[in-house]
């Protein structure tokens, strides 16, 4: 946990910005597997963590904004479950360490709620993601489950929004901790693959390292020969010579702040031609991207300058053609690059996700794009000072959508289908960085991780 003083300020601040009522932070329980007793790897609520920074599960908070006080809902442990579990911190002790003035039993949550509804004050929640939380708002508010998405508060997920958004220095302290973490899961994988071997192998070497520096996987493994799905989280594949491993991975340290890192290297010990010429437009734009990067500026636009940057490397390899900036007007160039340029990150990999993607990257008066692969990036509008935003252009050769676009004759004034062709077992090639807006211009966080042609070739030659 950060200093008590943290969560108090922070909770004050958010106090100041919904102004009145009350606000129910709700945290999550642990979750059966495959039966009650055997559950998932528990992840407290990221919204929890923020205000109240406790790790435990079957908690909930209200902060009471009239009454300018925070309550927390939950209960001390009995000897049966400390016999299995081991000595737990009371209430009153979790309380001291979040700050909160009052704790009650995690019962008298619906009690506290009426009392609310009787006296006619607003109650603030954000919009739940997790089935038993569903159920519980179900329960002491009584709004259906199928109508919480309508009801949630915006003025709170706002707030919310506006707040997170911008991280403090403590916070960068956190993501610099986990992107040095995520560095030595993606360098011994680059040094551990071989022909032979299976992506497993690399994945169990990336995973190890996230749990035995104190943490986890922030998400997901994406590890594959198979780069050119987007999400594959599949790892059975044999690696074999003349391939590319696309490694999109990062760890959540013991704060649960995310690390989001890709690297992508061959196989063999160096790259191909054919492979360097696409890496270096990947590294190019990546680069060029980052440099781009200022408190003020569209993220959408330097997404949609990457579009333009990689059309042009494209076309010098005689893969695009025509009027490139046409073709990136009309969405050509999502053939290859069919995803956003980045996403914010922070405690949740893809920041505050669970309030609702448009709310989080775009504002009013700058709507998200319907049009492929432009719809799918999830940060558009202006950067501010205190963001942390992921930069990852990417190149990929999709078998099935080539296919789908060349019968459709989509763009034959922008693609060369028979160049494209000679690449349908290309895979894909992704780089990705982690980068901080500052006030006069950016900061790449964490150890730098090799990236360079020359730097993989040396991390796979030693």
């Amino acid at each position: 946990m950060f200093s008590k003083e943290t969560y108090t300020s922070r909770r004050k601040i958010l106090n100041e910005k919904v102004n009145s009522g009350l606000i129910l932070i709700m945290g999550n329980e642990d979750t059966p597997m495959n039966y009650r007793d055997n559950t998932f790897r528990f992840r407290q609520d990221s919204n929890f963590l923020y205000y109240l920074g406790l790790d435990i599960h079957h908690q909930a908070a209200i902060i009471d904004v009239d009454e300018n006080k925070t309550i927390l809902f939950g209960d001390d442990l009995s000897v049966d479950y400390i016999v299995w579990m081991g000595a737990q911190p009371t209430m009153r002790e979790l309380a001291n360490k979040t700050g909160a003035e009052e704790t009650q039993p995690y019962k008298n949550i619906e009690t506290y709620l009426n009392q609310a509804k009787s006296k006619n004050q607003e109650i603030h929640f954000l919009p739940p993601y997790r089935t038993e939380n569903m159920l519980k708002l179900e329960e002491w508010l009584g709004i259906k489950v199928k109508d919480l998405p309508n009801q949630y508060s915006k003025k709170l997920v706002n707030a919310v929004i506006e707040q997170r958004s911008i991280k403090t220095q403590e916070e960068i302290v956190q993501m610099e901790d986990a992107l040095t973490i995520t560095k030595e899961m993606h360098v011994a994988t680059m040094k551990a693959a071989k022909a032979g071997k299976k992506e497993f192998d690399l994945t169990g070497i990336a995973q190890g390292i996230a749990v035995g520096c104190g943490g986890d996987l922030a998400y997901p493994i994406i590890l594959t020969v198979n780069g050119q799905t987007l999400h594959n989280h599949y790892h059975g594949n044999t690696l074999q010579n003349g391939q590319l491993i696309l490694g999109d991975f990062g760890a959540e340290n013991a704060m649960h702040y995310a690390g989001d890192i890709t690297r992508t290297f061959p196989v063999d010990k160096t790259f191909t031609q054919k492979q360097k010429e696409i890496y270096e437009i990947v590294l190019n734009v990546e680069n060029t991207a980052i440099q781009s990067l200022k408190a003020g500026v569209q993220y959408k636009t330097i997404h949609l300058q990457a579009g333009r940057n990689i059309a042009e490397g494209l076309k010098s390899l005689g893969l695009m053609k025509g009027d490139l900036d046409e073709a990136v007007a009309a969405g050509a160039h999502a053939l290859f690059f069919p995803h956003g340029l980045g996403h914010m990150i922070g405690l949740d990999v893809h920041d505050m996700e669970d309030l609702g993607e448009n709310l989080v990257g775009y504002r009013e008066g700058l709507e998200r794009s319907t049009q492929f692969g432009l719809r799918s990036l999830r940060l558009g509008k202006e950067l501010e000072v205190g963001n942390v935003v992921t930069v990852e252009p990417g190149i990929y050769f999709i078998p099935e959508l080539i296919d789908q676009w060349k019968s459709e004759n989509k763009f034959n004034e922008f693609i060369n289908y028979e160049k494209v062709n000679t690449y349908r077992d290309f895979g894909g090639i992704r780089i990705e960085d982690n980068c901080l807006i500052k006030k006069d211009g950016y900061q790449v966080l964490g150890p730098p991780i090799p990236k360079t042609i020359a730097e993989v070739e040396n991390e796979r030659n030693q």
